[in-house]
């Protein structure tokens, strides 16, 4: 039996790994939902003790995610949707059809800063100080995230041979890209496609962020500057591994990543911000 799953140079064999978890009344359970759930839940968990720490009302982070959920959902599937546009102008209803795949994490967290925006104003919550206790449980709900990616076969990058290179059964990889496809790897009569495993550089990358953010957090000089870090760090993160990414939401025919573009708006935005803030800090304490 040829391992579903293969990283070559590591010696580590996973012989299979459905994509199905459980099935329930005929109702299947994927892993990808499973692991989305658990990455939402650890995020609540440090969202609270977070808000814990601050002074905020723990209670406050589960009665946001209700609405949170349902934005990032709109959001991510909409975000997917208009960079997707050619796969959904002919067959409109496909837009809903969200369990066979399609939403974008830019949107996602798009759609949560608006529902943290609208829900904050309406509790008279103070937005930064409450997206700085978010932005610690959304990075690790997306490090969780991740290898949802990984076990749908998804979201890899272009043919490598290096120290993590990943082999997929080339029967259970929906689209391969031409420059991977030419370089199909066979073995005891299986065929493979030998890839950047982007899904565990962004949830590796990710981890280092969440350390270096809740190491900094005690040393913030004012509410919101753990929120900017978080988008400058994600940023550069993304910015690179979407150069290995193959199948990436592009502006049109431009060939233009679209992550990448907003992962530059948000470094340049989010670096002026901590600028100005800072500044405005230095300047505060020498008046006093």
């Amino acid at each position: 039996m040829s391992a579903e799953i293969w990283f070559y140079h590591l010696g580590i064999k996973i012989n299979k790994l459905n994509k199905v978890a459980f099935s329930v009344f005929g109702f299947n359970i994927y892993w990808y939902g499973i692991l989305i759930g658990l990455g939402v839940i650890v995020g609540l968990i440090i969202a609270r003790r977070e808000g814990k720490r601050v002074g905020l009302n723990p209670d406050i982070f589960i009665d946001y995610l209700f609405y949170a959920i349902i934005s990032s959902i709109i959001f991510a599937r909409l975000y997917y949707v208009i960079f997707s546009w050619d796969s959904f102008k002919d067959r409109p209803l496909k837009i809903f059809a969200i369990r066979e795949g399609g939403i974008a994490i830019y949107g996602g967290i798009i759609g949560a800063v608006l529902a943290a925006t609208i829900y904050t104003r309406i509790k008279k919550i103070d937005f930064f100080k409450f997206t700085d206790c978010c932005v610690l449980g959304l990075l690790a709900g997306q490090i969780i995230g991740r290898f949802g990616n990984f076990v749908n076969r998804e979201a890899f990058g272009g043919y490598t041979d290096s120290l993590f290179a990943m082999r997929y059964l080339r029967e259970q990889v929906g689209y391969v890209p031409k420059d991977v496809l030419d370089k199909i790897i066979v073995y005891n009569s299986s065929q493979y496609i030998q890839v950047h495993p982007t899904f565990l550089y962004e949830a590796c990358w990710n981890t280092i962020v969440l350390l270096v953010l809740s190491l900094f957090k005690k040393h913030k000089k004012f509410d919101g500057e753990l929120t900017a870090l978080y988008f400058i760090g994600y940023g550069v993160g993304r910015f690179w591994i979407e150069t290995l990414r193959t199948d990436q939401l592009k502006i049109g025919h431009t060939g233009i990543a679209v992550s990448q573009v907003v992962s530059v708006i948000m470094i340049i935005v989010s670096s002026v911000f901590i600028f100005y803030k800072r500044k405005k800090y230095k300047l505060e304490g020498l008046n006093e």
